[in-house]
């Protein structure tokens, strides 16, 4: 993968710069024009909440059970449970997700074929390969047509990532500074929940503000320069900025206002407590949220460490599903589930990885719901013992140009950038991208 790919960790300075450019609107706003292709009028969905399994989640011991493929492939994880659809089984290991599958479909024939997670992860969010150019990732594609330029006027930036980056390359392309997600930083399980540029740990509002007077009281040049245009911009951006340490996005991000007995059912853990998190952004009329849930890159011990984090996810992401369904929710918001592939069928029992799964980018799952798509299906198939695909082969371009589609983004129109290079939001067939199609057999 090019170095161009990587990029590293957001600072407390550059977040709070992020938000300003967005929500002051400065001379990037305005700058170029877009066209939502398909038109807002045919959107079904208005918001995205993305699961991202930093890592590759096994496929085996979620969505796609084997039971009867021998210890070899299951290990401890060998049943699979009916679900609340019948003909659909999921791992025993997802009890809670089993009684919400009316509200999702699962694909099990995702394939790309790579095993890297930098490539994998670029592929899977872009729809592309990598080439000479560094394309955007499907959240800030979204934020193009659904952010600023298109009239959102919402507390936080359009895209958002709970809590930090994945590193694995640069989010926003070259569609630049403007459209990389605002990660959150801290632990929506913590109090307070410490968010990057709005909430200090440790430094009381009261302080705050007794450095904003101190900040004003030298500053010499506003007050020698009273009606100067650049200067008046630069106080609105700093009224913007306390209005975000201070006022509704400080609420916003406040998972203290939600009664106990709520968070108690998404789980009182980083994962659940970002579902919960994820779904107030949506319900705020945010259009692109990311959870960037780490851990699942299970080379040694996978069975050790899945005994935790599958009841955490189970429990997390099946309360966000019926709670977006209960606030008339999920009809707008799509959630798509998934990682940068799944893992290696066959347990690597030998040392040094003692029970571990490999990456394995020839079939893996990808989850979706809400937004438009159907819930209680299943798309494709993988073989026997979950090695490769056998039915209805899914892409990754296939199943973002799907979710595109449903926002009311043509996934064959243009997509404008700042550097004016003509480019489609997916590339075409004719340029050499694999492809199964649309999933109109779930839209």
């Amino acid at each position: 993968m090019s170095p161009s790919l990587i990029t590293g960790a957001v600072t407390r300075r550059e977040a709070l710069k992020r938000m300003l450019l967005g929500t002051a609107g400065l001379a990037l706003a305005g700058r170029f024009g877009v066209r939502a292709g398909l038109g807002e009028q045919r959107a079904r969905a208005r918001s995205v909440i993305q699961i991202w399994m930093w890592g590759g989640p096994c496929h085996l011991d979620t969505f796609d059970p084997k039971p009867d493929a021998g210890y070899d492939y299951c290990g401890a994880f060998d049943k699979a449970i009916p679900t609340n659809v019948d003909g659909i089984q999921v791992s025993a290991q997802l009890p809670l997700l089993a009684q919400q599958a009316d509200k999702y479909s699962i694909i099990r024939s995702m394939t790309h074929g790579i095993n890297a997670h930098e490539t994998a992860s670029y592929m899977v969010q872009t729809g592309r390969k990598p080439g000479r150019l560094v394309y955007p990732c499907t959240g800030a594609v979204v934020s193009v047509f659904k952010g600023y330029d298109h009239g959102y006027k919402g507390l936080v930036p359009p895209y958002i990532v709970l809590t930090q980056p994945q590193g694995r390359f640069s989010e926003a392309g070259f569609l630049g500074q403007r459209y990389k997600p605002f990660s959150t930083g801290g632990d929506p399980n913590r109090t307070p929940f410490a968010v990057e540029g709005i909430v200090a740990p440790g430094i009381s509002d009261q302080r705050q503000g007794g450095r904003r007077d101190l900040l004003h009281g030298l500053d010499t040049l506003g007050k020698a320069m009273p009606a100067n245009p650049h200067l008046e911009e630069l106080d609105r951006c700093e009224t913007k900025a306390y209005g975000l340490m201070f006022g509704d996005a400080k609420k916003l991000f406040d998972l203290s206002e939600e009664e106990d007995e709520t968070r108690d059912r998404y789980g009182r853990n980083t994962f659940g407590q970002s579902c919960l998190m994820a779904r107030r952004l949506v319900e705020h009329g945010v259009p692109y949220v990311t959870i960037n849930a780490k851990g699942w890159d299970t080379h040694k011990q996978h069975f050790q460490t899945m005994r935790q984090k599958l009841p955490e996810m189970d429990r997390g992401m099946a309360t966000l599903l019926q709670d977006l369904a209960d606030r008339g929710l999920l009809d707008s918001t799509i959630v798509w589930w998934s990682g940068e592939f799944g893992r290696t069928p066959e347990i690597q029992w030998n040392p040094p990885w003692n029970g571990g799964r490999g990456h394995h980018g020839e079939c893996f799952c990808a989850v979706v719901a809400g937004g438009g798509f159907k819930g209680g299906c299943v798309v494709g198939a993988s073989d026997g013992k979950g090695k490769e695909v056998v039915e209805r082969p899914v892409y990754p371009r296939d199943l973002i140009g799907s979710m595109y589609a449903l926002l009311g983004i043509d996934p064959d129109g243009s997509l404008p950038n700042p550097r004016g290079l003509t480019v489609q939001v997916l590339p075409s067939g004719e340029a050499g991208e694999e492809s199964g199609g649309l999933l109109k057999e779930i839209t």
